[in-house]
């Protein structure tokens, strides 16, 4: 089973618990110096995939409102072709 757990870990339990132990510590010092805290990181996210939803929604209404533009100068020069092409 050790065999399995170091596999696992990539090297043995202990020097695996030290490497954790030393990127923490740098980490975390790292994060103190910057005055960062976790939930900093998980606002972040929710905030950031907020804001693309609500501004992929907005680009969406842009998208119709140019659909809709559009739409009332060539649907009515396509009707007027399909018209002229009809009588031929």
């Amino acid at each position: 089973m050790s065999d399995q757990v170091n596999k696992f870990l990539g090297d043995s339990l202990g020097r695996t618990l030290i490497k954790l132990l030393v990127v923490s510590l740098i980490v975390g010092f790292i994060m103190a110096v910057f005055g960062w805290a976790p939930l900093d990181f998980v606002y972040g996210l929710r905030n950031f995939v907020l804001e693309v939803w609500h501004r992929g929604f907005a680009a969406l209404g842009r998208v119709g409102d140019y659909l809709l533009l559009g739409a009332t100068v060539v649907i009515p020069i396509f009707l007027l072709i399909r018209l002229f092409n009809y009588r031929r």
